[in-house]
């Protein structure tokens, strides 16, 4: 227990636990009616190009450069959708363009509304090759066919929100952590599609609030309490009141390591289909 007797005892926090309303005081949510087969924006056909675009392989490779500094974080490199952007081989916008009349002040103004930030110093020739990447892309899509990587929110909200409320606060026990006038009060405007999904089905990215705690049992019989920066089966690291890290061996020290998340990460091999599906459409309505 080299080094543990130096803590100072830091106080437990635990997780606040908010009661979701009753069922009977929340609005009533409507199963959402069935979408007819074919209408999903992934059965669509690709779009192509309109308007014939002339574009040198020199352009479309600078462009593929440009396009993935700038753009690839959140649309991919290849443009056909990532972290947080929409697939642009599927885009209208895209289709419709000319030479640039249409992207290029989208991409010089962006759109705030939709995260998209502005690239007014893009230069003319920087933005030139970046459209002609993303013609190039479009119709190299057209020709491959087949799916797309990326998910629209639509494509997800295929449950019942009602069912997905019952889930919540029932067999599910989410209500026992967590509350839809809370922690998750408007969950649905902050995140949707993949994002939304995400969060309650991995949430390890939002682990910042509420980090794995180790609590060791000192010889004296003192309980000391730490914020775990890593674990895996044989050591925890923990950070001191100074906030160096400390590690310990398992087999030397008798911890016990309480981790906020570790029901999410069991509830994954209860949920079926129908109940995740459920649940995302109900924090879907939670706005």
């Amino acid at each position: 227990m080299k080094n543990v007797t130096g803590f100072s005892i830091i106080l437990i926090t635990g997780i606040t636990i908010l009661q979701a309303p009753p069922a009977s005081g929340q609005q009533n949510s409507q199963p959402r009616p069935q979408r007819p087969q074919g209408q999903s924006p992934a059965s669509r056909p690709r779009p192509k190009s309109a308007a014939p675009q002339t574009y040198s392989e020199d352009q479309v490779r600078d462009g593929e450069v440009r396009f993935g500094a700038q753009c690839g974080f959140c649309h991919g490199k290849d443009a056909a959708g990532g972290e947080s952007g929409p697939d642009l081989t599927r885009s209208e916008l895209i289709a419709q363009d000319s030479h640039g009349d249409k992207a290029g002040p989208v991409i010089r103004a962006g759109r705030p509304s939709a995260g998209m930030p502005a690239f007014s110093s893009l230069s003319a020739d920087d933005l030139n090759v970046i459209v002609a990447f993303l013609h190039s892309q479009m119709d190299k899509f057209a020709q491959l066919g087949g799916g797309r990587r990326s998910v629209d929110p639509e494509d997800l909200a295929t449950g019942n929100a009602a069912a997905g409320r019952e889930y919540f606060n029932g067999e599910g026990k989410c209500s026992s952590c967590h509350s839809a006038t809370g922690d998750l009060a408007g969950i649905g405007k902050r995140l949707q599609g993949l994002n939304l999904l995400r969060r309650f089905l991995y949430p390890s990215g939002n682990r910042g609030s509420n980090p794995s705690r180790a609590t060791f049992l000192l010889a004296s019989g003192q309980t000391v309490v730490a914020p775990v920066v890593a674990e895996d089966e044989f050591s925890v690291t923990v950070l001191d009141p100074l906030g160096a890290r400390q590690t310990y061996q398992k087999s030397a020290v008798n911890v016990k390591i309480d981790d906020p998340l570790l029901a999410h990460f069991e509830q994954l091999g209860k949920y079926t289909d129908t109940d995740m599906h459920n649940v995302y459409t109900y924090l879907e309505t939670l706005k």
